[in-house]
């Protein structure tokens, strides 16, 4: 007879309370620039590259367009980011950030530095930890849509 599993085996719990506390570990240095974790991401991404498409943005996120608008509604309206329509085809939005929202990569940099130090690794660590997360999300990615 197969035992239930225990909780804290589970691979899938241990992703969860990960990311939980590396957000909450984000959250103070985040609200002090006016910032949730899903906002940062959208500038990481634009700091990255400027002028994507919404479609863009939300690819490089794994985020639905339903998620990205209203992320992009509350960055423009904190000065952030600008949404312009292109002349050529009215359908296609892309994400620019302003002034502002430019002005904070540095910050964006330094607070990453500070997350990546409290986890404990070497940047070598870290950059393997990453690697087989990714490759984790996409088997995982790959199996639910072959059902």
């Amino acid at each position: 007879m197969d035992t239930t599993p225990r909780l804290r085996e589970q691979a899938c719990f241990a992703l969860y309370t990960a990311s939980r506390a590396v957000i909450g570990l984000y959250r103070p240095m985040l609200d002090r620039l006016g910032l949730t974790y899903p906002q940062f991401l959208v500038l990481m991404a634009l700091w990255e590259t400027d002028g994507l498409t919404v479609t863009a943005l939300g690819d490089a996120l794994q985020l639905d367009s339903g998620t990205v608008s209203p992320l992009l509604k509350r960055l423009e309206a904190a000065g952030f980011v600008e949404r312009r329509r292109e002349s050529g085809d009215e359908r296609r939005v892309t994400v620019h950030l302003t002034e502002a929202g430019a002005a904070l990569e540095s910050r964006g940099c330094e607070i990453t530095r500070v997350v990546g130090g409290a986890a404990g690794m070497s940047p070598e660590e870290l950059t393997a930890l990453r690697d087989r997360l990714n490759a984790f999300t996409e088997s995982v990615r790959s199996t639910r849509a072959a059902e």
